[in-house]
């Protein structure tokens, strides 16, 4: 009779648990599994299809039933979604923890770090003796320093890879950026530091020789060198080309796209601010701008001698006449490539650029015979280029047969295609430090 009992409990335990399984069952994946014979059911009675380009949620929330349970599934794929990430980022700390220290000794550093990698300055003055930011690109963790209080031995070195960026344009920042690569040079030698990348504003025509002692494939310990204008060295390998981008030593700021700059009409068919040298292509412009009343439909403002530094009054009329022109005159200076390519970009004003060589070193490459301007050229820069300002009216003609619509189309494609050009460089940079410092870690 006991026996008998137990056997009864057992059974009915055993099918009180199958009921609560089915029930379960019944309650948390029953209804998602008929909700899309539901929308198949309303769409068989003749209820019309969502619209293509609505997206994927509008088209299905239509024709599904209410379900009562929704802000708990919700809640659930939402725990779910956390814990997943929380896995995903354990199981990606080992791999994200390469770390490079960027150490700015340039202006050109602040192109980089706040327009290219779009990161933060703490603090945000720009007079602070010292400044510092974190940034994760890929799989590598940046920090950058930069300020007059980053000095050789005057701050601690915590990072075995490092890109130096520094100016060497001209002799005198030549010598001082030769101190920075020899204190460099003795962090490595003392094992303090592994690797070592340099990204350098180079000397307009290309003379750059002072640096070849201090590359690695000529014995020194300089693995990649990144570097500025047309240098006939570039080979992707390890020396590659790295754009001038804004005048930051003059204070241009990072430019957010608006709806007015893409969408209010501008009253200026072109622009240009800038020095005019004696018996140079500029002067040139400026004759061609002058016949038949063309500088009437251009803001134009020119100077004799070159000012290093803006006024705010400048900088902000200079800023003005980019944002209320279609396009933006670049004429060559001492070399092709000039900070007001990158800065017309900012403001989605149209580059017509000077395309020649001008005088000195710099020219094709083993990897490329589109000089100048080689890196803007193979990114697919969508600027006018002209060989002679003479066919400067010819284009502006053109410029007045153009619709509102199709100023805004082609302003739209070129704020698209230069945060791409910037998106690229950052990750092309990451790619390339990550491929080789890590390569040579494991030689």
């Amino acid at each position: 009779m006991r026996l008998t009992r137990k056997r009864l409990c057992s059974f009915l335990i055993a099918l009180y648990c199958l009921f609560s399984l089915y029930a379960a069952y019944h309650v948390f994946f029953g209804r998602r599994r008929r909700a899309p014979a539901a929308s198949s059911r309303g769409l068989r009675k003749g209820a019309a299809p969502a619209r293509e380009g609505r997206g994927r949620e509008q088209s299905t929330l239509g024709s599904e039933e209410w379900n009562p349970w929704e802000g708990d599934e919700k809640n659930e794929q939402q725990h779910r979604f956390k814990t997943s990430l929380q896995i995903l980022n354990k199981s990606m700390k080992g791999k994200t923890d390469f770390r490079v220290q960027i150490w700015g000794k340039a202006a050109i550093g602040l192109y980089l770090w706040e327009h290219i990698f779009e990161g933060i300055l703490d603090p945000t003055d720009v007079t602070a003796q010292w400044r510092e930011g974190n940034s994760i690109v890929g799989r590598t963790h940046y920090s950058f320093i930069t300020g007059p209080a980053v000095v050789p031995g005057y701050f601690s070195v915590d990072v075995n890879n490092v890109v130096l960026i520094l100016n060497g344009r001209e002799k005198a920042k030549v010598f001082y950026a030769t101190q920075w690569l020899l204190y460099v040079q003795n962090l490595v030698q003392t094992q303090k530091l592994q690797h070592v990348a340099v990204v350098l504003l180079g000397n307009e025509h290309c003379n750059n020789e002072w640096i070849n002692q201090f590359l690695k494939r000529n014995g020194g310990f300089v693995e990649l060198l990144f570097i500025i204008y047309d240098s006939p060295w570039i080979n992707d390998m390890d020396v590659f080309q790295w754009p001038l981008g804004v005048a930051t030593y003059r204070n241009f700021p990072v430019v957010e796209a608006s709806w007015s700059m893409l969408y209010n009409e501008r009253p200026y068919l072109c622009n240009f601010l800038g020095t005019i040298y004696e018996n140079s292509s500029r002067q040139a412009l400026m004759n061609i701008l002058k016949q038949g009343g063309i500088d009437k439909l251009c803001w134009v403002s020119v100077r004799e001698q070159w000012q290093p530094q803006e006024t705010n009054e400048s900088l902000k009329n200079y800023q003005e006449a980019l944002l209320q022109s279609d396009l933006t005159l670049c004429p060559v200076g001492v070399n092709t490539e000039c900070y007001r390519i990158y800065e017309a970009c900012s403001y989605g004003s149209v580059p017509v650029v000077e395309d020649v060589m001008t005088a000195g070193s710099c020219g094709n490459t083993s990897v490329s015979q589109n000089a100048p301007l080689q890196l803007l050229k193979s990114m697919g820069a969508p600027f006018i280029f002209i060989e002679n300002w003479t066919e400067l009216p010819a284009v502006l003609e053109k410029e007045k047969t153009m619709t509102s619509q199709e100023k805004i189309q082609r302003r739209k494609m070129l704020l698209h295609w230069y945060q791409h050009f910037k998106t690229e460089l950052k990750t092309k940079f990451t790619n390339i430090l990550e491929s080789s410092f890590l390569i040579n870690n494991k030689g």
